[in-house]
């Protein structure tokens, strides 16, 4: 029976969620692709099928406890244990001026950034623990570093994510946990900027952006490393980015 990798915040096919899940199925694991949309999750899961790896869908909302509990049960139900790798993408990319932001905007941001990964994180402390090991991936962003306008809402949200991951480090890491915070810093090669904004991808130019596929790698590598020299926080940006 495989092990199982769950990934949560899977959105398009092309997006960096579903190079992960692309990744881990090749590797030999179950790749559980979590998101709130059936019909992209369905596509992902079909066509890792089709290069032979095993997925399934997951229809999850991260910022339900409910949800959040019942892709970890997926797992366990599928592969008989909880999960071997675990990756909390989920993000909003919530931005606008601070003077026409409504409450619930804000409150929307913290809600995917910081609460999900509070969820998923209370469900790693009890499922994955006390089996003393497993490895579990925040993906984080510049703003988990720097507020800059028009971002103070993500740039919040995404700092208290970044808090839940090292505290969880340092709280699970000796019980045999990896956890581990990758900042993405820079603009992903994805569908979002290839589909909704070409001409950003036109004015980075060639190797401007961060590749779905060596930023996937990255995250494998941060599963595999030896528990003698664990990663917390890896920084991955472009060769070219100003940073």
């Amino acid at each position: 029976m495989a092990s199982g990798a769950l990934v949560l915040g899977v959105g398009a096919i092309s997006g960096l969620g579903g190079a992960l899940c692309r990744r881990f199925a090749r590797e030999g694991l179950t790749a559980f692709a979590a998101g709130r949309t059936p019909a992209k999750l369905e596509a992902l899961v079909a066509e890792i099928a089709k290069s032979g790896g095993r997925a399934r869908a997951q229809r999850c909302d991260v910022t339900s406890a409910a949800d959040m509990a019942a892709a970890f049960e997926a797992v366990e139900k599928e592969t008989g244990a909880p999960p071997e790798l675990v990756v909390y993408n989920a993000g909003n990319m919530a931005a606008g001026p601070l003077a026409q932001m409504s409450d619930e905007f804000f409150e929307a941001a913290w809600r995917v950034c910081a609460f999900g990964a509070f969820l998923c994180a209370r469900e790693t402390a009890r499922r994955m623990a006390p089996r003393g090991r497993g490895t579990l991936v925040f993906t984080g962003a510049t703003s988990s570093l720097r507020s800059r306008p028009p971002f103070i809402a993500f740039a919040a949200a995404k700092a208290a994510e970044r808090a839940v991951a090292h505290g969880l480090a340092r709280e699970l890491g000796p019980k045999g946990v990896h956890i581990a915070h990758v900042v993405v810093d820079g603009v992903i090669d994805g569908e979002l900027v290839n589909a909704r904004m070409p001409q950003v991808k036109k004015n980075l130019g060639e190797d401007g952006m961060l590749g779905l596929d060596a930023l996937a790698d990255a995250y494998w590598m941060l599963h595999r490393q030896d528990r003698t020299a664990w990663t917390l926080e890896l920084d991955l940006r472009p060769y070219k980015e100003q940073f």
